[in-house]
């Protein structure tokens, strides 16, 4: 039995006013105080720091295109993606790049030549939620997969039109652990048990060999994949997901009191999520959890509920999504 039946779910009506329902199941996430972060991996998640979270209600599953095309039904939003951007934003851009679209994952042809990720990532003119690889693409057969290139501001708009929110980074990776304080994983501390694949994620040598049959080889529908312990599918892998902190290079220090252990933290200030790479852009980076279906042993090991990585908000691609949650 997991934790998650013993603590009870919710399914729960979002949305206000004439706009059309949102049925998703919540699972509960009983607070604790737990180790947040990882002293054995990426620089950015060290150190690792006890903190404690009040209990909540998280969506078991990524947000869908089916659930985002009823949003987009009742509301008319358009996603960020969408739009074209505003030159007066991006300053130094070639004028023929600001035509709205996103970044897709292409995979390359030949060998590749250095560590340049532009060999395998593209922004395409014309992808988005409903264009997934750009061009003729479609989400026909896909309606219960993530839905993707959303931007921070697009996933924001659906959590408020359903009455739910974003979780935290804190919140995200208590729920992300499914009642296992120090495991290496979301379900143990084997990254495939018995030789059972646990989550949507790169199988082969990354960007260049896919071993997964294709059409099978980007996203997989929600549920594709055993829960954790809390219940809650797809908390690694498939695709990364938004959460509400802005992004910081490292943790806090760990409290020297057990009374000073931080309670419900937020991340960094706006100002501390600024690029410093390029400075003339001030576009606020919030942190992304969970690893993607890109993530792969020989290139990025971001499949654990510790790791967290950087992401502009004006930035969609053919890997991000989001869940919500609802606070008690």
């Amino acid at each position: 039995m997991t934790l998650a039946l013993q603590t009870g779910k919710q399914k729960q009506t979002g949305g206000t006013g004439n706009a059309a329902p949102v049925v998703s199941e919540l699972v509960w996430i009983p607070g604790r105080t737990f180790t947040m972060g990882s002293d054995h991996h990426y620089p950015e998640e060290a150190p690792a720091h006890p903190v404690t979270v009040d209990g909540f209600w998280i969506e078991a599953t990524l947000v869908t295109n089916r659930q985002f095309a009823a949003f987009v039904k009742a509301t008319g939003y358009v996603t960020f993606a969408e739009k074209a951007p505003d030159p007066k934003d991006y300053p130094g851009a070639l004028p023929h790049m600001l035509k709205a679209g996103s970044l897709v994952f292409t995979p390359p042809k030949g060998p590749l030549v250095g560590s340049d990720i532009r060999q395998w990532w593209s922004f395409k003119f014309g992808a988005d939620w409903r264009h997934p690889y750009g061009g003729r693409s479609d989400i026909r057969g896909k309606l219960d997969h993530p839905v993707v290139h959303v931007a921070y501001c697009d996933a924001k708009a659906y959590a408020e039109w359903a009455g739910r929110d974003l979780p935290t980074e804190a919140e995200w990776e208590l729920a992300a652990k499914g009642g296992l304080d120090d495991a290496e994983f979301a379900w143990g501390d084997e990254f495939t048990p018995d030789g059972q694949r646990m989550a949507n994620t790169w199988e082969g040598i990354f960007p260049t060999r896919n071993d997964r049959k294709p059409g099978a080889d980007r996203t997989t529908a929600v549920g594709s994949y055993p829960a954790n312990g809390y219940g809650a599918h797809d908390m690694i892998g498939n695709v990364w997901e938004w959460t509400s902190d802005y992004w910081s290079t490292r943790h806090p220090e760990p409290a020297a009191k057990s009374c000073c252990i931080p309670k419900n933290p937020r991340g960094a200030d706006i100002e501390g999520s600024f690029d410093p790479n390029v400075p003339a852009i001030r576009i606020a980076r919030r942190v992304l959890k969970g690893g993607s279906h890109l993530c792969a042993p020989n290139y990025c090991r971001r499949y654990r509920p510790a790791a967290r990585h950087a992401e502009p908000e004006d930035t969609s691609t053919s890997h991000v999504g989001f869940r919500c949650v609802k606070r008690a």
